[in-house]
């Protein structure tokens, strides 16, 4: 929740340097940092079997406690009432409706007790009244529930408690417990930010539970599935029950390698594990067909040689021994499922569609990035590819009834965060009915502006597409300062979804100019993949390029531009300020300066082999030549550095620092803002 403060900061610097001078006069007001307070996301969308109800997740900002809460709500598919709330708790998520419709499973984690925060529980409620109840009772925590076909048990994932056993390893020599605290590490991949340090002996398997009480109301007991050394996923029911499906990575250790998951499956009640598929690569989303006899799942080939970036495709297979995926997405160069940059998703409660199977087990729905905008697309076991959704937006979920007849999606525009809408699964691209209007009361008074698309030529000729966000009351005879906004990832895309931050900061005056450079998301495996071993380099010159054609439009003024821009998108702005003069501020936020440093003390190292020809000690010239602190002495631009205290992705060590100290070394104009216990998300 440290948004606002962030802004705060980003506005300080970019205000002195390039301040515009701007009146408003509409009825409708300019949007605050602080509306951020007031934001709510619809999350998590789904479906009763029969298509008559949906369940979502209601995520709101509770200012006070400086937390997000989450709730779940219902509302009647064909948007005959309003939403109504269906629990009571403060962090109440992942809604999954019983085959009959009569129940939800959901998760809660409880208030703390006394300063004790207790782990979360599966919990269960009924439609027809009541109080919600807790079905679990696991010292570790439970998530992920999931009804198999008869509504009679319950899956979901859990870790073992390994308390009593770890105590009867404690020596009763007292002298120890001084180093109760001390990690020993043996894995290249130890901690994760966000996360802390990896406890390598916790792993997360399947459980199942009957959903239902004993006679007496008490607890029903849980039976582990799985166990073993290895993590388990996204349990799903085959159609008949017999079996439970999961992904998982079963690498013995993480060191530097290409990512790594595969589809596996177990009998229902427990025994031996079952390979079901494998690609040499990573296994994503998927979905058992209604009949049970095909599986289609998303993924990932890991190219050879290694690529930079390798785009997702859709594959399917018969669910029989020794049966081969087939990609049906092969001859379609656009990102199946991918995603774009934005405030679009939902916090806390986040969910996607996933695969979903038409009736007939002819066709699959997933989404799909093309171009900033992402949709939902039909391809049938054959490959032939039709669109569901259509338009500029983001398809950030969706769910379909037991029979695909309804879809439901979470769209997000550039001028509203996301709202659910129905449509007609038997019907090619029907007009959609929207359901919900979570924050139609605040954004009927905020004047917000479509951005206005465009594209150009980067610097070798290759296209590229680009928005321009104007201030309100724009006039094409005015000057105004221009605030460049870089993406991060690099392999990521800007697009047709909501940016707090790009209307925030056209409402102070600001012309907004945000591009997808080479290295971008949602334009081919080429295009993402161009800036392999040269990053960054070339994405540098895509958006100068993009700054050159927005000056030629005569609205900028040129004396006052500013730029900025997180994680990848700060490594750029690092970049920029070393290259050239012609912005007046810049702030980089969650930066890398040195990438031999990100090399070794980054908490993910899958990306070290595809981003660098060879280690720092094999290559030491590539690294030099591509870390921003290179051309440090460079700088005359302002320049100020945002960093979270507990990030581990790009640790402040290693870009923020680094820059701040070489700058006030040399004497020139630098400021550093730190925020205690923030990860890369800030």
């Amino acid at each position: 929740m440290n948004r606002s403060r962030r802004y705060a900061f980003v506005a300080l610097v970019l205000f002195i340097a390039i301040a515009p001078v701007v009146g408003f006069g509409q009825a409708r007001r300019p949007i605050t940092e602080t509306d951020l307070f007031k934001f709510v996301w619809a999350a998590d969308p789904q479906i009763s079997a029969s298509g008559s109800q949906v369940a979502f997740v209601r995520v709101n900002v509770n200012e006070d406690k400086d937390r997000y809460e989450t709730q779940i709500f219902v509302v009647p598919a064909d948007g005959s009432a309003p939403p109504r709330p269906l629990t009571s708790g403060r962090s109440d998520r992942s809604p999954r409706w019983s085959p009959n419709g009569r129940e939800i499973a959901f998760v809660r984690t409880p208030d703390p007790v006394d300063g004790k925060q207790n782990p979360s529980q599966i919990y269960l409620i009924s439609m027809d009244g009541g109080e919600a109840r807790a079905l679990t009772n696991s010292p570790k925590g439970a998530s992920s529930p999931v009804w198999s076909p008869d509504g009679r048990t319950i899956a979901f994932l859990s870790t073992p408690d390994t308390a009593k056993a770890d105590s009867s390893k404690k020596s009763a020599d007292t002298t120890k417990k001084h180093v109760s605290d001390v990690r020993v590490i043996t894995r290249a991949q130890y901690r994760w930010n966000g996360g802390g340090y990896t406890d390598v002996t916790a792993h997360s398997h399947i459980w199942t539970v009957p959903a239902s009480f004993t006679a007496t109301g008490g607890l029903p007991s849980v039976k582990q599935i799985t166990s073993g050394t290895f993590d388990e996923g996204e349990p799903e029911w085959s159609p008949d029950g017999s079996r439970l499906y999961f992904t998982s990575n079963r690498r013995l250790e993480p060191y530097y390698d290409e990512a790594g998951a595969e589809l596996y499956s177990v009998a229902a009640n427990g025994g031996a594990i079952t390979k079901v598929a494998s690609l040499n690569g990573q296994i994503g989303s998927y979905g058992i067909s209604p009949d049970g006899k095909q599986i289609a799942f998303t993924g990932i080939e890991n190219a050879k040689p290694l690529r930079f970036y390798n785009e997702e495709d859709l594959y399917v297979m018969d669910a029989t021994a020794g049966a081969k995926p087939r990609n049906l997405t092969t001859g379609y160069d656009y990102d199946v499922e991918g995603g774009l940059t934005g405030d679009q998703h939902p916090p806390r409660a986040g969910a996607g569609g996933g695969v979903i199977w038409s009736k007939d087990g002819r066709s699959i729905i997933v989404v799909t990035t093309e171009h900033g905008s992402a949709n939902l697309k039909r391809i049938s076991i054959d490959g032939k590819i039709d669109s569901v959704t259509t338009g500029p937006h983001d398809v950030v979920s969706y769910t379909a009834s037991s029979d695909a007849s309804k879809i439901v999606t979470l769209v997000s525009t550039p001028v509203n965060i996301g709202d659910l809408f129905v449509i007609d699964g038997n019907v090619p691209r029907t007009a959609p009915r929207q359901i919900t209007h979570v924050n139609g009361g605040l954004f009927s008074t905020l004047d917000l502006t479509a951005p206005e698309e465009f594209w150009y030529n980067g610097f070798d000729g290759k296209r590229v597409q680009g928005w321009i966000l104007k201030p309100s009351g724009f006039s094409a005879s005015k000057k105004y300062p221009m605030i460049l906004e870089i993406h991060g990832g690099p392999n990521a895309a800007y697009g047709y979804t909501f940016t707090h931050e790009f209307d925030w900061m056209a409402a102070k005056g600001y012309v907004v100019v945000y591009t997808n450079p080479r290295g971008s998301t949602s334009y081919g495996q080429d295009f993402a993949n161009i800036i392999q071993y040269h990053y960054p380099g070339d994405d540098y010159k895509d958006l100068m390029a993009g700054v050159d054609e927005v000056l030629k439009r005569g609205y900028v003024d040129s004396t006052r531009m500013g730029v900025t821009g997180g994680s990848g998108g700060g490594v750029l702005t690092n970049w920029i300020v070393g290259h050239t003069h012609r912005f007046a501020a810049a702030v980089s936020q969650r930066s890398i300066a040195d990438w031999s440093g990100f090399w070794y003390s980054a908490d993910f190292t899958l990306f070290n082999p595809t981003w660098f020809s060879a280690a720092p000690w094999e290559n030491p010239k590539q690294f030099t030549e591509l870390s921003p602190i290179t051309y440090v002495a460079n700088v005359t631009t302002p320049l100020m550095l945002i960093e979270g205290e507990s990030d581990m992705r790009t640790p402040p060590a290693l870009g923020g620092e680094q820059m701040f100290r070489a700058l006030k070394y040399l004497h020139k104009p630098t400021v550093m803002v730190r925020f205690p216990d923030e990860t890369h998300e800030l």
